[in-house]
């Protein structure tokens, strides 16, 4: 059977050693804070904003929560952006998506500055990511990285398969992979001989969004097996991209869901504010 990694387990010793850093700097009169906007009542990004509260405090981050009624227009949220944005305190900023239909993610995020865009969706973020010359990474494919660290796989030379090609996720992901010398493909809804490309892997991320869409026949013999999805399955059970019970023994790692990626991104969000903090004091 594959062995399991446990996201838990690789997220706490991240949290651990930002803890300590943090520690160190308030031992020289510098805190790091992390404010987060959220807009209207979805249910999931409360519970997002809830972790991301228990993060900062567990590390020893200032949290600052900005929540807006749904109905905020959008020179509403710009302008407390524009606050933030020159808020000494706030060393990172990050506006919780999805925002109701009405704005505009892509204006908002544009707005927000770069160097405290510890998301790291802006379109300078996601130019220097691609050229190899960035400050903070976007927080799940950053954190898949860590997880495939963990096992002890050396990424170069290694064939990497990535399932989906979204800009949060897919292509990122393939930018981080390629940055450490792996040989990548990028696969997705029009590719064809899905199953057999994937086969090739040595290290497989699945990040489509489709319930144990990933089986046993799309894994190679001992791969990294990387499950980013989040869904439901017919019973209504959260489950992943990847089919866990039909791939557990033809993996040689494998991410369960959850357990396994979703405690990493909270855990890189954290990375990036620290880091962001770090240059914002000149640290």
């Amino acid at each position: 059977m594959a062995n399991i990694i446990d996201g838990k387990a690789v997220s706490a010793q991240v949290k651990e050693g930002i803890r300590q850093e943090v520690e160190a700097l308030k031992a020289k009169g510098i805190e790091i804070g992390l404010a987060v906007v959220i807009v209207g009542d979805d249910p999931a990004s409360q519970v997002y904003v809830k972790n991301k509260e228990k993060a900062c405090e567990a590390v020893g981050f200032n949290s600052y929560k900005y929540a807006l009624p749904a109905e905020t227009t959008e020179e509403e949220l710009l302008a407390l952006v524009d606050k933030l944005n020159n808020d000494d305190k706030v060393d990172g900023i990050l506006v919780q998506l999805p925002l109701p239909k009405h704005l505009d993610d892509k204006i908002i995020i544009n707005n927000i500055r770069p160097d405290k865009d510890v998301d790291a969706f802006h379109p300078v973020n996601v130019g220097k990511i691609m050229i190899g010359d960035y400050s903070f990474l976007p927080c799940t494919p950053a954190g898949v990285m860590e997880l495939i660290k963990s096992t002890g796989t050396d990424v170069a030379g290694k064939e990497c398969v990535v399932i989906g090609r979204s800009n949060i996720v897919g292509k990122p992901q393939a930018m981080l992979l390629l940055h450490q010398n792996g040989t990548v493909t990028i696969t997705h809804s029009k590719t064809k001989n899905l199953k057999e490309v994937c086969a090739r892997a040595d290290i497989l991320v699945a990040a489509v969004g489709r319930a144990k869409m990933v089986t046993a026949d799309y894994i190679k013999e001992g791969a990294v097996v990387i499950d980013v999805g989040m869904n439901r399955d017919e019973n209504g059970k959260l489950c992943g991209d990847v089919d866990f019970e039909d791939c557990k023994d033809k993996a040689g790692f494998i991410t369960p869901v959850p357990g396994g990626v979703g405690p990493m991104t909270i855990a890189m969000l954290m990375k990036n504010t620290l880091t962001a903090g770090k240059e914002h004091h000149g640290v």
